[in-house]
């Protein structure tokens, strides 16, 4: 079963623009002047945005010069799969066992 760590992970990774930002940081490492090109969000929201993954510990800061890089955390997302695999074979037993709580 999912903890609410994973169920904040989860929350986290659900907003649109987050999503759309671990997907181009799952490609590349981008700059903040990047991702507003990529994105077209205004560089305030990103910046908004990007705290929130970094303080879930998703992405990865490597200052350069007046620019930051942003990297994704990979083990982050593997970890969250591998917790979704369990939940499907989990899933996939019950339906197989045909499992049912009998009603009261």
């Amino acid at each position: 079963m999912m903890t609410s760590v994973d169920t904040d992970l989860i929350r986290v990774l659900a907003d649109p623009l987050r999503l759309r930002i671990v997907t181009l940081l799952a490609q590349e490492t981008l700059c903040t002047t990047h991702l507003v090109e990529e994105t077209g969000a205004k560089q305030t929201n990103l910046s908004n945005h990007l705290k929130v993954l970094r303080e879930a510990g998703v992405v990865d800061t490597e200052p350069c010069g007046r620019f930051t890089y942003y990297r994704l955390k990979p083990d982050i997302i593997a970890s969250l799969a591998g917790q979704f695999a369990d939940l499907a074979e989990a899933a996939r037993a019950t339906a197989e066992s045909d499992v049912k709580r009998s009603c009261p």
